[in-house]
């Protein structure tokens, strides 16, 4: 089935102001994320959808396609179901959430979610590995798993916790990365289900969909590769990056 990638962009960004603005290799970061989706050449289409006509525009001249949206949406995924319901976007049954902080996306997350999606689920994302000593950060989302690879809960706090330190070891620990594919009927039901107490305080927007009783499989991926971008340290990381990424291209 044909399958629709979105990039929602908002300039609200509270730890990094106008972040799909913040130039990263010499271009807006929200260009980038674009020209890395178009690479990995996955999505039979691709549109950048945000509600500042800045962002617009800067897609639009990078020669991206770009649809403004309403400025009152909450979540990444109220922006995504706005492009699903326009009737350019109706041949599409597949769509997916591509996150517009992440330049350096990986192409198995792409397809992980996809796949997961085909096996069945209403949700697909994509999990990696996570290092026990990173586990209490909560800027890294935990999520836990059942035998079918569907998520059970995600946290900002460590889970599993452990409750004995003799079991330490037997603990194994999956970071959530930020992509999801949805049904067009998932979608739907998604956006149209209430808040739950769940989301707002771990401020998941997942666990709507989870406590909605959508099925989310998780693609369980070797490895989480680069993260997002969203303070400024990040930037600076990812720049630093960038640039040493060139510079070993220009020796081979």
């Amino acid at each position: 089935m044909p399958v629709l990638g979105v990039i929602p962009a908002r300039l609200g960004s509270s730890r990094l102001p106008r972040k799909p603005l913040q130039p990263l290799g010499g271009k807006p970061l929200v260009v980038r994320v674009w020209e890395r989706v178009r690479e990995l050449s996955l999505l039979d289409e691709v549109v950048v959808a945000t509600d500042a006509p800045e962002v617009h525009a800067v897609v639009e001249r990078a020669g991206g396609r770009a649809a403004l949206t309403s400025p009152l949406h909450e979540s990444g995924t109220e922006r995504v179901a706005e492009i699903a319901r326009r009737p350019d976007f109706a041949r599409f049954d597949l769509i997916l959430n591509l996150q517009g902080d992440e330049p350096f996306l990986s192409p198995l997350a792409v397809r992980g979610a996809v796949a997961r999606l085909e096996q069945g689920d209403d949700v697909g994302t994509a999990a990696a590995p996570l290092a026990a000593a990173d586990a209490d950060d909560p800027a890294r989302v935990k999520v836990v798993l059942d035998g079918q690879g569907r998520a059970l809960y995600f946290s900002r706090a460590r889970i599993p916790a452990v409750r004995d330190a003799a079991d330490a070891e037997l603990a194994q620990y999956w970071q959530h990365i930020g992509i999801y594919g949805y049904t067009r009927d998932a979608l739907t039901r998604w956006v149209a289900a209430p808040s739950v107490m769940l989301e707002r305080v771990e401020r998941l927007e997942q666990l709507r969909a989870l406590a909605a009783g959508l099925r989310m499989g998780v693609a369980q991926l070797a490895d989480a590769g680069q993260a997002g971008i969203d303070t400024p340290e990040d930037l600076v990381r990812a720049e630093r990056y960038w640039m040493n990424a060139l510079a070993l291209e220009g020796t081979t």
